[in-house]
């Protein structure tokens, strides 16, 4: 008779609760994708961000959701499902907070800084922000659990920071340059700081 491990049921139970909203968004995601390429034959991607154009600013939060081709998805998803159930596993509360602030701040930065003429669509942003959400969320708790996950983090994800760097080409190391940005900026919001308590000599 197998009996089954309450530790485990509650740890499988746990981690299906932090992945369902993160698979709910992906699958928004393939949904758009797919209604993009066979009703719209891509011209849903016209509505990403426009830079210093006025009308390029509802491509702030409709960008993320756009992508230029399946591969462009399929290489988003995976990062964004990793990164993102991290700072579920830490953050689950502020999750929607951190993913907004990430948003506008990428989205922002995009709209400003990127060259006339060009669109920019893509969940990339948020992934960078996530990444850099970690790191600066483990500077500021200083915990164990935290400092154990941005290393894990650095390891498997550090080479992203090489797409945050200026150059030529169709990605938008704007938009990744602002999510790292944004990531920060989350984190000095809504990771509460360490309690310091002062003992004072008798």
């Amino acid at each position: 008779m197998n009996a089954k491990n309450p530790q485990l049921q509650a740890v499988g139970a746990e981690t299906k609760r932090l992945l369902l909203p993160l698979l709910i968004i992906v699958a928004i995601l393939w949904l758009t994708e797919i209604i993009d390429r066979l009703v719209f034959h891509g011209a849903l991607d016209g509505l990403g961000i426009l830079p210093r154009q006025v009308a390029g600013l509802r491509g702030i939060p409709i960008a993320p959701l756009l992508h230029g081709s399946f591969a462009h998805l399929m290489a988003n998803t995976l990062p964004f499902l990793a990164l993102g159930f991290l700072v579920m596993l830490r953050h689950s509360r502020q999750f929607v907070a951190v993913s907004l602030t990430i948003i506008l701040i990428s989205g922002l930065g995009t709209w400003l800084i990127a060259p006339a003429h060009t669109v920019h669509i893509g969940a990339s942003g948020l992934i960078f922000g996530y990444f850099a959400f970690l790191l600066a969320a483990a500077y500021t708790e200083r915990s164990p659990r935290a400092i154990g996950l941005a290393l894990m983090v650095i390891v498997f994800y550090g080479g992203l920071l090489w797409g945050a760097l200026p150059q030529d080409g169709p990605i938008s190391w704007q938009g990744h340059l602002f999510g790292l940005v944004g990531g920060v900026v989350a984190a000095r919001l809504f990771v509460p700081r360490p309690v310091r308590i002062r003992v004072d000599p008798q």
